[in-house]
């Protein structure tokens, strides 16, 4: 774990690596995922079984071995303790709620040269939501990604998921039920990205491919770019708290390990303005951390890559905030709102002392999804966009093409593409 002083000379250099780090796959999984995509492609079902039995200790043999029915699904539904199925229902309601709001609204005018412009957004075919099932099978991230795609009008939503040795999680299952899941297939890992892409002899190819998974399963989406639509190409679950001295340093220490917890390549990172909060927050986190039933990846992650910052103000903390562009931003200061409006790069912000991102990974409402490397920059949140594409459409009478019809032609004729000029021209004579 880094501790970083603001005022020391060194912090600059010091920073600007942290900034600087790559904690995603390298060539060596590019080039195994590169080889399990051809496979899948040319072998489809053969290459899927090969491969679970490999890496999942699972035998794809029967018919009934390569898929969950929605029976299934709802015995194991209807088998939760009671409290779980409310606290999923709860999730479930919120994030529907939440996700109907970003539907976009068609567009139909006329402007003033008389032409009628517009465009109708429509929902993708069909969707692939990809479920971890290792250490990472989480039923909030098949809510996140299954109920923005139904809100979108996803006919076919197609969830791929990893059976190791032949367990699947009943909470999984119970997510699935609820958010209208069309088809479970048993694989996992970057064939089953491979799969929905393609298609199969029994899986046919979808349109979009969107969930977590691991670092091939993030590397088989990038490769697999323009054959299928993606949500994002995601790495290591991120989190940075920006906490002045008045908060319990037990609840900042949780925070931190909350992302750290996921994977000994997350990081969790502290800006404050106080040493000696930062001194009790390092302690905190090592007493959080002996009793933490994930404490082996979480101890790796902080000691790998916790980072915490002191400066002497927090008005700095936009500033190296939006160099950091995390995924998860939480601000547990007494007035969140200035520093919400400086902080130009997050995947999510969490405004004041009460609101823990844990809270936004299962209930809040919207999306947990949330681009991590950096990509706060330029990317956002998953969302019901994620599901739909815009058509635009022009309709033009022969008043409308007299005015703006010349200025095609002059623009074609200067490009060089005379045969664009006389689709015009010859309809304006």
């Amino acid at each position: 774990m880094q501790t970083l002083n603001a005022p020391a000379p060194e912090f600059e250099a010091r920073f600007a690596a942290i900034v600087a780090e790559r904690r995603e796959s390298g060539n060596d999984v590019s080039q195994q995922v590169a080889s399990i995509l051809a496979d899948v492609k040319a072998r489809g079902d053969g290459a899927l079984a090969e491969y679970s039995l490999r890496f999942d200790g699972f035998a794809l043999e029967q018919d009934s071995d390569w898929s969950i029915g929605a029976d299934e699904c709802r015995q194991a539904y209807h088998a939760l303790a009671t409290d779980l199925r409310d606290a999923l229902e709860l999730a479930a309601q919120r994030i529907r709620a939440y996700h109907q709001d970003q539907l976009p609204q068609d567009r139909d005018f006329t402007d003033d040269a008389g032409v009628r412009l517009g465009a109708i957004w429509r929902p993708v075919d069909a969707a692939g939501l990809y479920v971890p099932g290792g250490r990472a099978a989480y039923p909030s991230s098949l809510l996140m990604n299954a109920i923005p795609a139904k809100v979108a009008g996803v006919e076919r939503l197609v969830v791929a998921t990893p059976t190791p040795k032949g367990s699947i999680n009943p909470l999984v299952l119970a997510a699935a039920h609820i958010a209208g899941v069309d088809e479970i297939w048993r694989i996992g890992g970057a064939q089953a990205i491979a799969a929905l892409a393609y298609g199969t002899q029994r899986i046919r190819p979808v349109d979009v491919v969107t969930g977590p998974g691991n670092a091939w399963v993030a590397e088989a989406k990038r490769q697999l770019y323009g054959v299928v639509g993606i949500d994002m190409v995601a790495g290591p679950s991120e989190i940075l708290v920006i906490a002045d001295a008045r908060n319990d340093p037990q609840w900042i220490a949780a925070d931190l390990l909350s992302q750290a917890e996921h994977d000994p390549s997350a990081q969790a990172i502290l800006i404050t303005d106080d040493a000696a909060f930062a001194a009790a927050v390092e302690v905190a986190v090592e007493a959080e951390l002996s009793a933490l039933a994930t404490q082996e990846v979480a101890r790796a992650s902080w000691q790998a890559h916790g980072v915490i910052i002191v400066v002497p103000d927090l008005d700095q903390a936009a500033d190296l905030a939006n160099r950091l562009a995390a995924e998860h931003v939480e601000l547990a200061v007494a007035e969140p709102e200035p520093l919400l409006r400086a902080i130009r790069h997050a995947g999510s912000v969490f405004l004041g002392r009460m609101t823990p991102e844990a809270v936004g990974d299962y209930v809040a409402g919207p999306n947990h999804v949330l681009p991590t490397g950096r990509r706060a920059r330029f990317a956002s949140g998953l969302s019901v966009l994620d599901f739909m594409k815009r058509t635009s459409f022009i309709a033009l009478d022969d008043a409308a093409l007299g005015a703006i019809g010349p200025a095609a032609v002059a623009l074609a004729n200067a490009e060089g593409l005379p045969a664009h000029a006389r689709s015009v021209e010859m309809r304006l004579k």
